[in-house]
């Protein structure tokens, strides 16, 4: 039965330009913080839609009380990546979070070479997952197996990439402009693509611009966002009333 005096658990949506080095729920945790600051119970909920790794910055959707119901919804939009990927290079996590290693021979790729590259990956794909992913094999998480030296690596699945396009170029950095759908590795992106030039393949950053409709123009840093939170601090769309609403 609900305490009439306990003050309401807030409801709604956050959009975070999470810094780079950052974990996603760490960010919750911080959110989290402010709220009960705001005067929210101290079992508030706030979860996330689509975790953002450490190494990465941009657009995070964190969800606040009842609109934490809406996670599978706000991770199934179209997201927006600007992905550096290092050709020269390649790494066992295929990312900077293990030692990049030059590759032998690797020489200069042309732009048109790139793009056409690129064409093979558009539409839905076979992706194999880094082995250094959350990904579960066995009911174990591949980046355990990886790390024990132990166990199959991920296998393919299909995803969905509905457009890249190169943002900048200078050997062996180029920047892709990415939209894909729910499930896209875009560390194997740049490790795929490596290996299709025949040269390396490394992510080197990487900036999510989009969840769905939540760009990254929306987002606001940790340092603007107000401290303590209260319930007019969150944006409310027409999700969000909907699971608000209580049931008649």
């Amino acid at each position: 039965m609900t305490d009439p005096n306990q003050t309401p658990s807030p409801t709604g949506l956050l959009v975070i330009d999470k810094p780079y080095g950052r974990t996603s729920t760490g960010i919750c945790t911080v959110v989290k913080g402010r709220l009960r600051a705001g005067g929210a119970p101290k079992r508030v909920k706030v979860g996330h839609g689509g975790t953002l790794d450490p190494l990465a910055s941009g657009v995070l959707v964190i969800l606040v009380g009842k609109a934490t119901k809406l996670c599978n919804e706000v991770m199934a939009g179209e997201k927006g990546y600007l992905a550096d990927v290092d050709l020269g290079v390649s790494s066992p996590t295929d990312d900077l979070e293990s030692e990049p290693i030059p590759t032998p021979g690797a020489e200069p790729v042309s732009r048109v070479g790139i793009e056409r590259a690129l064409e093979g990956f558009i539409g839905t794909i076979q992706q194999k997952p880094p082995a250094h992913s959350a990904v579960k094999i066995g009911g174990k998480r591949s980046y355990h197996l990886a790390r024990a030296g132990d166990g199959p690596e991920p296998e393919a699945r299909p995803v969905e990439i509905h457009e890249i396009a190169i943002a900048s170029y200078d050997w062996p950095r180029v920047t892709l402009d990415i939209r894909c759908g729910k499930g896209v590795y875009i560390r194997s992106l740049a490790r795929d693509l490596g290996a299709a030039l025949g040269v390396g393949g490394m992510l080197g950053g990487l900036r999510r611009t989009r969840v769905g409709r939540f760009l990254i123009e929306d987002a606001i840093t940790l340092d603007d966002l107000p401290d303590p939170l209260a319930q007019e601090d969150l944006l409310i769309t027409p999700e969000v009333e909907r699971v608000r609403k209580p049931k008649a």
